[in-house]
């Protein structure tokens, strides 16, 4: 007994808000069950007598109460104590409760029936983020104090805050850098902001796609010309390294370089002199190079398609980004950051996203990286017609919605009787139950590896698989 007590203390404090006697039974044993202290009012009125006494980590709310609605209650709620916790449910769930709610503070909205082991997740979810102290997660109106930028560069992930520790390291010297990674993970920011921390900020930081200037131009391009040494150049033309003097020159998709290219760059960066197209003259140079790629560049030393010695000037500082898949703590801060940015842009008032819709990304594997997630958001923001964007509002890879298509296309449905009259209800319910059925047998019955397969939520799968039960034309 004694022990019991002094758990107590220590436990989780939460105020149970619904008006049927059944639901708070089973709460209370659900939760007690998960170790949590449980307070119940069967009313609205009662529920902000209790609040108004006594404090409670998190309270969780039915939206229809026998005196007042849900919503006076979270309001009250948090009259009394900002930081409380606030879930609501309700078995009259739309997107407007769910944005209204949302918007009045609460954490999530969870609709009747719920999994009883999602529900337990998302408490806990919330109760952990109180609990470290992670206030902006639970309150939309507070600022992101805890977001670590360098530049334009936004994440807090490990793997970042090891490159800010390298940006600060070899800002002030010359030293040549090599930066790797997938598409999209944004090399290219890393590059400036080693240009805006060093002694060369003032002046120019030139930016050359290497694999978007033409075989015939990009020699031209990079060193410069002279009136009349090509059809074409009617004056003398100043190349991109003489542009950039004292300053950085940022070389992206280094390994498109030709082989001729390569050779010529070399002897740049070991003699710091260019020579434009048909000149005898030497231009003294001084610029720091950074280069980036997506190719394993070792590897393609090893297959004789780019230069050991070249990859030796260009590697003296090596900085790997790690894909976005890699660094998944950094998602909701880009997430929020783009929302922010692109509601601004489209004059939008949107304010954040609901822990579903980040579910939903933290849950996919973004190939196309941040820059990905970027146009993601901005499409959301765009297409959304609430101030809080939600599932609904994410719009699915391209790519994997071409495979799917292309899927039920190989399944070549006949549209011919069209003319006859077709039951469309069920042909879609077909084609859904299929594609279900098959990823249920790929995960071998793991409705949440099904959900991933199919890019739905969890909650979205069960609604499917539910609701066959009552359509008369899927057999259970």
């Amino acid at each position: 007994m004694i022990k019991d007590k002094m758990n107590k203390k220590t436990r989780a404090r939460i105020l149970v808000v619904d008006d049927e006697l059944s639901m708070r039974e089973f709460l209370e044993v659900m939760l007690n069950q998960e170790g949590y202290d449980v307070i119940f009012a069967e009313n609205g009125t009662l529920a902000i007598k209790i609040l108004s006494n006594k404090n409670f980590d998190l309270l969780l709310c039915d939206i229809r109460l026998g005196d007042i609605t849900g919503l006076d209650v979270l309001k009250a709620a948090k009259k009394y104590n900002h930081d409380i916790v606030v879930i609501m449910i309700s078995a009259y769930s739309t997107t407007e409760l769910a944005v209204e709610a949302m918007n009045q503070g609460a954490f999530d909205f969870v609709p009747k029936p719920f999994d009883n082991n999602e529900l337990k997740f998302t408490i806990k979810k919330a109760l952990e983020l109180k609990q470290s102290g992670m206030t902006d997660e639970l309150n939309p109106d507070k600022s992101h104090s805890n977001v670590l930028h360098f530049g334009r560069i936004i994440g807090n992930s490990p793997g970042m805050a090891n490159i800010y520790d390298m940006i600060n390291q070899i800002a002030g010297t010359k030293t040549n850098v090599l930066i790797s990674g997938e598409s999209g993970t944004g090399k290219e920011l890393i590059a400036r902001a080693i240009h805006d921390v060093s002694d060369r900020r003032d002046h120019p930081f030139v930016v050359v796609n290497c694999g978007g200037i033409p075989e015939n131009l990009i020699e031209s391009e990079f060193f410069g010309h002279i009136k009349g040494s090509f059809t074409g150049a009617f004056c003398d033309k100043k190349g991109l390294f003489e542009s950039a003097h004292e300053g950085t020159i940022f070389l992206d998709e280094i390994g498109e370089l030709s082989p001729m290219l390569q050779v010529k760059l070399l002897r740049v960066i070991q003699e710091m002199l260019v020579k434009p197209v048909g000149s005898t003259n030497e231009i003294a140079v001084d610029v720091r190079i950074i280069s980036a790629t997506n190719k394993k560049l070792e590897q393609e030393v090893i297959t004789g398609n780019f230069r050991e010695d070249l990859f030796f000037r260009l590697n003296v500082i090596p900085i790997k980004v790690p894909p976005l898949r890699d660094r998944k703590g950094d998602i909701k801060l880009l997430a929020n950051h783009f929302v922010e940015k692109y509601s601004k842009i489209m004059n939008k008032d949107i304010s954040k996203l609901s822990s579903y819709a980040l579910d939903f990304l933290n849950k996919y594997s973004f190939p196309g990286n941040v820059r990905e997630l970027e146009n993601l958001i901005a499409r959301s923001v765009a297409l959304s017609s609430t101030n809080i964007i939600l599932p609904g509002s994410l719009t699915i890879s391209i790519h994997k919605k071409r495979r799917w298509i292309e899927g039920v296309k190989g399944n070549r449905f006949d549209t011919d009787d069209v003319e006859q009259g077709v039951d469309l209800d069920r042909i879609l319910s077909a084609i859904e139950q299929a594609y279900i059925q098959k990823a249920l047998k790929i995960s071998k019955g793991n409705k949440s590896r099904a959900a991933d397969l199919l890019g739905i939520t969890l909650r979205s799968i069960r609604y499917r698989i539910g609701k066959w039960k009552d359509n008369k034309f899927i057999r259970d």
